[in-house]
């Protein structure tokens, strides 16, 4: 071999050493050792702490959600339990506000309700939220100073879940979920119904006159309607309750809540509307198994009304059950336009077959309910979704990542996410919120 060829040989191998070289120390800060001591590399930037709770023993936050404003600020909103006896407000939604992209964070104001949703319709800023009924606090001046609390005079007592909102024809749809039956505060899957609330983006927000409810279908009342759920294994595990009713004890170990607004956009997808009356839930199905999301749609009528229901498969079966990864838990679906893909954050369920038994004090739920991972997919029609990578990693760490709110801006995906550290009680208490930004998401397609 000629001298020549060796040299360009060793220049070669040298600049491959210093390309990897160089790659590995621009991951070293969003990269987590597993178990192994192997390293795995995160997609997202360094996370920016957005809030941190005073007290972790007896404080909780909760509910993050991430608005973009057509000016470029960001509006975040989280909430806080906070159990002391000496507490002002058991729960508070905190409005934060970020000029510079998310490097820092400003406090603006504490709402006192329950699961604030910020958005933006014309022109203004508004956070919605509550259980007792929902609540609404309007901005005009993008997020610095907020108005009192008005009451939207509902008549239910809700579960108000800060899920992304759909624009469309002028109006503004959200996703709520009321209790339909007395309960205590909780997460009462098995009686909690999705409701779609719509309003004209131009009205003012702030009258009750201005919103428009759906139809109310709890699952206990969609079981009641179709039928028990067959060869799915749901639910999966046996029910803690000391109670005779085989009934009740079937629905309340089984449930949805948290649901996500999805509307169909491919004309060859079997559940397109090419009238566009049709908006999809895609709710968390609270099941004892991973990998499964519970569905149901809203048929909005010519009058404005909107009707609540489970989808049909072409065959006519009804379709409760849906594949979706991270679907045991709290996950966020963003469409984006550009690309006509599906974006979803979920937490990854690694090890969902454990006994109960054998989960570390730390872990806190069923063992489906892993919160060490957010993960990133996509999908072209909310059924196929393909791994993109991982968002954030805690696995081996006593720490959790779990139920993030989402935002584009730009090229860049925005994620709000609830975070535990050594200092929680457990992966469920998170005593922070963080903000992660994925740049040139859109790549990650394939």
């Amino acid at each position: 071999m000629s001298r020549q060829r060796v040299t360009l040989y060793v220049v070669i191998a040298v600049g491959n050493l210093l390309v990897r070289a160089a790659a590995f120390a621009a991951s070293e800060g969003n990269a987590s050792p597993d178990g192994d001591g192997r390293r795995r590399t995160c997609l997202a930037d360094e996370p920016v702490v957005v809030t941190c709770v005073s007290d972790p023993r007896n404080q909780i936050a909760y509910c993050p959600a991430l608005e973009i404003l057509p000016g470029g600020r960001l509006v975040g909103t989280m909430l806080t339990h906070d159990r002391r006896k000496d507490a002002v407000h058991e729960w508070l939604v905190s409005v934060f506000t970020s000029d510079d992209r998310g490097r820092s964070w400003r406090h603006r104001k504490d709402l006192a309700m329950v699961d604030g949703q910020p958005f933006f319709a014309g022109g203004a800023v508004y956070v919605v939220g509550g259980r007792e009924d929902l609540f609404i606090s309007r901005s005009d001046d993008e997020g610095t100073t907020w108005s009192d609390l008005v009451p939207l005079e509902t008549g239910k007592k809700w579960y108000s879940f800060p899920g992304p909102p759909i624009r469309t024809g002028g109006r503004i749809y959200l996703e709520k979920e009321c209790r339909t039956e007395p309960t205590a505060h909780g997460f009462p899957v098995w009686i909690l119904a999705p409701v779609v609330i719509s309003a004209r983006m131009d009205a003012d927000l702030t009258r009750p006159e201005s919103w428009t409810y759906s139809s109310v279908l709890s699952y206990r009342d969609a079981l009641a309607r179709y039928g028990t759920p067959n060869l799915l294994g749901v639910p999966f595990h046996s029910p803690r309750l000391n109670r005779a009713d085989a009934a009740m004890q079937q629905t309340r170990c089984a449930g949805w809540g948290e649901g996500n607004l999805v509307r169909i956009h491919d004309p060859d997808h079997v559940w397109y509307d090419k009238s566009a009356r049709t908006l999809h839930i895609f709710l968390r199905a609270e099941t004892g198994r991973s990998g499964l999301a519970a569905m149901a749609k809203a048929v909005e009528a010519d009058d404005g009304t909107i009707t609540v229901d489970l989808e049909r498969a072409p065959s006519g079966e009804p379709v409760l059950f849906v594949p979706l990864p991270g679907g045991q838990g709290a996950f966020n679906i963003l469409y984006d336009q550009k690309t006509r893909l599906y974006w979803l954050i979920s937490s990854q369920s690694a090890d969902s077959m454990r006994t109960r038994e054998s989960l570390d004090p730390w872990h806190y739920g069923l063992p489906a309910n892993e919160r060490s991972r957010i993960a990133l997919h996509f999908s072209t029609n909310c059924m196929d979704w393909c791994f993109a990578g991982l968002i954030a990693d805690a696995a081996g760490a006593r720490r959790s990542y779990f139920h993030g709110s989402t935002v584009i801006d730009g090229d860049d995906l925005l994620v709000l996410m609830r975070m535990a550290d050594e200092h929680a009680v457990n992966k469920h208490n998170s005593n922070l919120i963080t903000f992660h930004r994925v740049r040139e998401f859109r790549r990650l397609a394939h």
